[in-house]
């Protein structure tokens, strides 16, 4: 049975590209995010090389944004050059990072010219409305469509919505999961589950996968880092700009805070080399107000964990390359943190080209690395002295490379078990999105567990 009212343009067949459709009448319909693919997915009718809208707009009234990454925002500047000049709602802190993201998303997908570049945000930012947590909202121009975000804890401003349709004598709540967090994830609150769904458009990531601990996801960062320093290279590690960069850099000054004055950690240098990520760095530090308890109490005792002694920001191009060749040619121990975490792009590419035959270098994965990418055949091909094709040249990978899953901010297994577990009335439709087959097939299995005959569970198609 096909959910009722629901079409999929991405995040089905991979975890890129999420887009879906959430049709109310013959006339009136929302979209809940509408990303780019990465990698090699190819997911409902658009490519990773293909990010130009090819669905019809006409009865879409609204765009839903759970939260920023480029796979959940990606196409927005497609769908406004395809005519789209509807409100887009979202959380106030993602209204405030949004016009970034999108800002490099246009230069690097469909021109560079600035006074075009300027057109498009002009029209994105006239078409925000940013929205407070736990408000309930009217959708403007559809009656009986009401949506609420809550926090996710995935990313700063990230939420899962509730959509409320009552609609003739149709009465439905739907809830769309977005990305969920962690429970432990550094800065952010942990997400609580809604106290009712209907319907559940759900993520499963890492559907069959259960994370370490905090504690021992902590020891294991700094147990690598360790050993990486002692080859006395760099320890490079592909982060997103907004997220993993911010919660890396948490859990670095808390090591660091932690060593003895005579420990390694107290001279080692922390580059972090990603113009946005630093932009978005400051406003996560802007925005403490959304932190959760432990991040404020730093703040409190006058701790800077995102502004931190050893943390050295690179802005320039020229500074960019001045610091690989120092890098290649001293074999100067550091971190470096850049984007993108899946190695598709960005400033990442030039490090990995320049130092991963280099067997002093340390390659150190702490997210998801989707099929297709080169993160991913860094990660599958580099244990066993293999080679990766950047910009069309052989690399061949002597570096060693780590895989550090608890420092995803995704949710796992028991994670998105207990979403549904903890509602007080539970779903009886769950839709599986946004994983892989075999994730998406385990979280099912564990929804029959939990549910039995209750429930209806679907894999998103």
């Amino acid at each position: 049975m096909q959910t009722p009212g629901i079409i999929h343009h991405g995040a089905v067949d991979g975890v890129t590209g999420s887009c879906h459709q959430l049709n109310i009448s013959p006339h009136q319909a929302i979209l809940v995010d509408c990303g780019s693919f990465q990698g090699a997915e190819v997911s409902g009718k658009a490519g990773a090389h293909s990010p130009q809208i090819n669905f019809d707009l006409s009865n879409i009234k609204a765009l839903v944004v759970t939260h920023c990454h480029i796979d959940h925002v990606g196409r927005i500047p497609w769908l406004v050059a395809a005519g789209f000049r509807e409100s887009i709602y979202c959380t106030q802190a993602t209204a405030e990072l949004l016009p970034m993201v999108l800002e490099d998303a246009i230069k690097l997908e469909i021109t560079r010219d600035k006074h075009l570049v300027e057109s498009f945000l002009k029209v994105i930012r006239s078409l925000i409305v940013p929205v407070a947590y736990k408000q309930w909202v009217n959708l403007k121009g559809m009656d009986g469509v009401k949506i609420k975000f809550q926090p996710a804890g995935h990313i700063l401003g990230s939420a899962y919505v509730e959509v409320d349709v009552k609609h003739h004598d149709f009465k439905h709540r739907y809830v769309f999961s977005g990305d969920l967090g962690a429970p432990y994830t550094p800065l952010l609150p942990a997400p609580k589950s809604p106290y009712r769904a209907d319907t559940l458009v759900i993520e499963s990531t890492y559907g069959d996968k259960c994370h370490v601990g905090r504690k021992q996801r902590r020891a294991q960062l700094k147990a690598v880092v360790e050993r990486c320093l002692q080859n006395q290279g760099a320890v490079l590690i592909p982060a997103f700009s907004i997220g993993r960069t911010q919660e890396l850099l948490y859990e670095i000054e808390d090591i660091i805070s932690r060593s003895g004055k005579c420990d390694i950690w107290q001279d080692l240098t922390v580059i972090l080399d990603s113009p946005m990520a630093a932009d978005f760095t400051r406003h996560y530090r802007n925005l403490s107000s959304l932190w959760d308890a432990e991040a404020k109490a730093k703040l409190a005792k006058s701790r800077h964990p995102l502004d931190f002694e050893n943390l050295y920001t690179i802005d320039s191009h020229a500074e960019h390359l001045s610091a690989i060749d120092y890098i290649k040619r001293k074999g100067s121990p550091c971190i470096v943190i850049a984007a993108s975490g899946m190695c598709s792009g960005g400033r990442i590419m030039n490090y990995l080209q320049a130092l991963l035959p280099d067997e002093r270098t340390d390659v150190l994965f702490v997210g998801y690395q989707a099929k297709g990418t080169p993160g991913r055949d860094i990660q599958q091909y580099g244990p066993r002295g293999g080679y990766v094709f950047i910009d069309d040249e052989r690399v061949d990978i002597k570096a060693g490379v780590y895989t550090l899953s608890g420092y995803s901010a995704h949710a796992d297994q028991k994670d998105l078990v207990n979403f549904v577990k903890r509602m007080r009335y539970r779903p009886t439709h769950i839709r599986i999105v946004h994983g892989d087959d075999e994730a998406k097939l385990a979280l099912a299995e564990q929804y029959y567990q939990l549910l039995g005959d209750h429930v209806e569970v679907e894999i998103g198609k």
